[in-house]
């Protein structure tokens, strides 16, 4: 007995060296709550719908996650036209390692210190600027253009530019791979997704044909699948991220497309729940979210009556809530609308441009995303 407690003392120690030594980095998540410690917070740019300061003004509002998503504080922006009026904000994400959260503009983009809620700076970039997407490890972006023929790749601490890359015609949407390997970039003017080599910042190839152009999409977290909306179609495709190929078209049954007020597009939002068994779809003529299986073949399950025209939506990094453009805070279990966002005056807030943030010492401890990503 003398020698088996020293052995397993070595043996219980040796265990806590490999833990330690093998556990992830960063937080992780499954689509089940495994929240990392500290506050829990949605930050909201806005003017997020087009430049429309009756959804919420203009400014960063923060939302408390945890206490009924209540509002808690306007931080100042910039983002300003020429003539003085909030510009239309385009993008919103997250550097952890900076501590800062970004914001694009129609010109330009601006970065926001998290702990002392001043501009660090703000550059203009020729070409404009459009919803943009960070690197996991938050030092590099991916900025498109607004809607011409080239991203700008970015250094984040500083804004300067490190290349561009030339597409088709309407670069728009970004999503900077989980990997860190790749970046996706949508076209509007292109059915093919291209996908961008963040080695030597060059497209490596093309994913598609799609039926039309690509509007908002979204991946799963192994970067296998895609899912993406395009011109013209009241539903979703799905293509293969390995092969290339598109791999499928859903149609929303049951409801007419119709006009709609933005977008021009019948669907402009799509989100994958972070468990990556559903696709949460927005219906812009019909004001609804459609609800899908995510596995083939897509069944439809559902569907969820909103107060306004969606035009994004996207989740919680725990998969509990479900976050349309329209102002609703939904519980993704049993469908049901919770809350809906209101500003320091009790006026409704409704944006495209949002982003969940876990603060600990007002340090940004880990962060959700802009678009409705796979977390599995």
């Amino acid at each position: 007995m003398k020698t088996f407690k020293p052995f397993c003392a070595v043996v219980v120690f040796f265990l806590f060296f490999l833990s330690a030594f093998f556990s992830p980095a960063y937080p992780q998540t499954n689509g089940e709550d495994q929240s990392v410690a500290g506050k829990r917070y949605l930050y909201v740019a806005v003017p997020g719908i087009r430049n429309y300061l009756g959804y919420g003004g203009h400014g960063l509002l923060v939302f408390d996650m945890d206490n009924e998503h209540k509002f808690v504080k306007r931080i100042p922006t910039r983002g300003f036209k020429a003539d003085g009026t909030p510009s239309n904000v385009k993008g919103i994400d997250i550097s952890i390692p900076l501590n800062s959260i970004f914001i694009s503009t129609l010109e330009g983009l601006q970065r926001i210190d998290l702990e002392t809620e001043e501009l660090v700076w703000e550059r203009q970039y020729e070409g404009g600027a459009d919803r943009m997407s960070i690197s996991p490890d938050g030092l590099t972006m991916y900025m498109p253009s607004l809607e011409k023929d080239f991203w700008n790749v970015l250094d984040c601490e500083t804004g300067n530019l490190i290349t561009t890359i030339k597409v088709v015609q309407r670069a728009h949407n970004t999503i900077y791979g989980p990997s860190g390997r790749q970046v996706y970039m949508a076209d509007i003017a292109s059915p093919l997704l291209h996908v961008a080599e963040t080695e030597n910042h060059t497209v490596a190839k093309k994913i598609g044909p799609f039926s039309n152009g690509i509007r908002p999409f979204t991946i799963n977290s192994d970067e296998s699948l895609v899912f993406v909306n395009v011109n013209d179609l009241l539903g979703f495709e799905v293509g293969d991220l390995k092969s290339g190929k598109k791999l499928a078209q859903v149609v929303v049954e049951g409801w007419d497309k119709g006009p709609v007020r933005r977008h021009g597009n019948p669907s402009h939002g799509i989100g994958l729940t972070p468990d990556e068994e559903e696709i949460w779809i927005s219906d812009g003529h019909n004001m609804r979210l459609h609800v899908f299986s995510a596995k083939p073949p897509y069944q439809q399950l559902t569907t969820i009556p909103l107060q306004d025209m969606p035009g994004w939506v996207t989740f919680s990094l725990d998969g509990k809530y479900a976050y349309p453009s329209s102002g609703e805070v939904i519980d993704v279990k049993t469908r049901s609308i919770l809350y809906t966002l209101q500003d320091e005056f009790y006026n409704y807030v409704a944006s495209e441009k949002m982003i969940e943030v876990h603060l600990e010492n007002k340090k940004a401890i880990a962060a959700g995303d802009q678009f409705g990503l796979g977390r599995k």
